[in-house]
């Protein structure tokens, strides 16, 4: 195998936030292959439904700034 997974992620982690970005994206599609015909058909419900509650207003957006820092402080320390 070569080089070491620490020094490969140090190296991604480098990478300006746009090239990390496609290549986290790169790693996730080559992942699995194969399709759950199911699950596509749910997390399409699933987005569905979050944004009829975003347009009803029964929910509001936070930004993803706020979204890390509270899910950051639930880690345990």
């Amino acid at each position: 195998m070569g080089r070491d997974v620490g020094e490969i992620l140090k190296e991604a982690l480098a990478l300006p936030s746009e090239t990390r970005a496609a290549l986290a994206d790169s790693l996730w599609d080559r992942l699995d292959s194969a399709v759950d015909p199911d699950a596509e058909e749910a997390w399409r419900k699933e987005i569905r439904r979050r944004l009829a509650e975003l347009d009803s207003g029964a929910v509001s957006a936070i930004s993803w700034a706020e979204a890390r820092s509270r899910l950051l402080a639930k880690l345990p320390e």
